[in-house]
């Protein structure tokens, strides 16, 4: 029973079950977005912009074009809005804690350095 308990309290465990209830929720935030998206492409154009009924030859290319552009948006939000950001943050605190090396480092480093000179 304690390994059992051990399974579920692991760290990433729970890190993966907040990820995908947020990914989930992201992902209707994003879902309505799109709509939101398309609906003002609509008014703006005059338009609707759901190709869905559109079928050449009876083929459904219509639903296929609605999936890429759906597709396209998100991932115009999804780069803009998560990773973008993400990424400038990292570098920002990642470049913040390569500024602040330890003196005791720096010593073996130059340690390091002179024995590969040695040997060479």
């Amino acid at each position: 029973m304690s390994g059992f308990k051990d399974f579920l309290m692991r760290g990433n465990l729970v890190e993966i079950a907040v990820g995908l209830i947020m990914a989930t929720s992201f992902g209707a935030v994003v879902a309505t977005f799109t709509e939101l998206l398309l609906a003002a492409i609509a008014k703006v154009i005059g338009a609707n912009p759901d190709f869905s009924a559109y079928k050449p030859g009876g083929l459904p290319v219509g639903v296929f074009i609605t999936a890429v552009i759906a597709f396209l948006i998100l991932a115009f939000v999804v780069y803009f809005f998560v990773v973008k950001p993400y990424t400038h943050m990292r570098q920002r605190f990642v470049a913040a804690e390569e500024e602040t090396t330890d003196e005791s480092v720096e010593l073996l480093r130059e340690i390091r350095d002179s024995l590969r000179a040695g040997r060479a």
